[in-house]
């Protein structure tokens, strides 16, 4: 039989597509959001595209809907994707619970691995990538320059190159910072844009790409989420892992 809290998690109302992933006591929790969902809505319009669809509180991070017995539930949005990338995003159940992870996040003590098909072959098997970037958010947009004054740091490995109709390569990258499309300018200032990017990439073999496997999303996952935190005086491990999706597989 499920319990209260059982069905809480049960009854979300989550977007077609996004299935949980983990969860552990404290309500800590995390899902596969698939590309093409927001994180959460800008505004009542994008609630039927968001990973929740129902109404969102930018200044608590909160989403809230009514449950059959009329009760008001809440979840709380620990982090984001950008609607484009899918993978691991994390959750909590309760308001403490979310100040918690998000001070782990602000202290980056949390570590975070996404795997991306990029255009061409790195000419080193490892590396750091260290970079100085600026954000601008203008119009509800946000891009980022290549060129700037905010420190950026991504540990870069390439998992396999393959040359069929493209040069290709599956990377892995480690963010060590967390900022504003910083994964998708470090690529493609090193001449390794992301397949699919429509800001920063090669958009004529983004054309052609997309022509021949009938796919245009960004191939950018967020493969896995972990860290360890202290809640309630006891110290816990959290790991969420999310498998490649079909369409990423399919495309390399």
């Amino acid at each position: 039989m499920s319990s209260p809290a059982d069905k809480f998690w049960e009854t979300l109302p989550l977007h077609d597509g996004v299935t949980l992933l983990t969860r552990d006591t404290n309500g800590l929790t995390a899902f596969d959001k698939p590309a093409g969902v927001l994180s959460h809505p800008n505004g009542t319009e994008d609630e039927a595209r968001s990973l929740l669809t129902c109404p969102y509180d930018k200044v608590t991070q909160c989403f809230t809907w009514k449950a059959a017995d009329g009760s008001e539930r809440k979840l709380w949005l620990l982090n984001r994707l950008d609607s484009a990338t899918s993978g691991v995003i994390l959750t909590a159940g309760s308001e403490k619970m979310a100040a918690a992870i998000r001070s782990h996040f602000a202290n980056k003590q949390v570590k975070k691995v996404y795997n991306a098909i990029v255009f061409g072959k790195p000419q080193l098997k490892s590396d750091i990538w260290r970079d100085l970037l600026a954000t601008q958010k203008a119009h509800g947009q946000v891009r980022t320059k290549a060129v700037g004054n905010v420190p950026s740091e991504t540990h870069f490995q390439l998992i396999k190159h393959t040359q069929k109709n493209f040069s290709t390569s599956l990377v892995r990258l480690e963010p060590r910072t967390g900022r504003s499309h910083q994964l998708r300018v470090q690529c493609a200032k090193r001449h390794l844009p992301i397949v699919g990017d429509q800001t920063y990439g090669d958009f004529g073999k983004n054309r052609t790409f997309a022509k021949a496997i009938k796919s245009k999303r960004l191939f950018l996952h967020s493969l896995e989420t972990s860290f360890t935190y202290t809640f309630s005086g006891q110290s816990c491990k959290f790991k969420a892992s999310a498998p490649l999706p079909p369409d990423f597989l399919e495309a390399y």
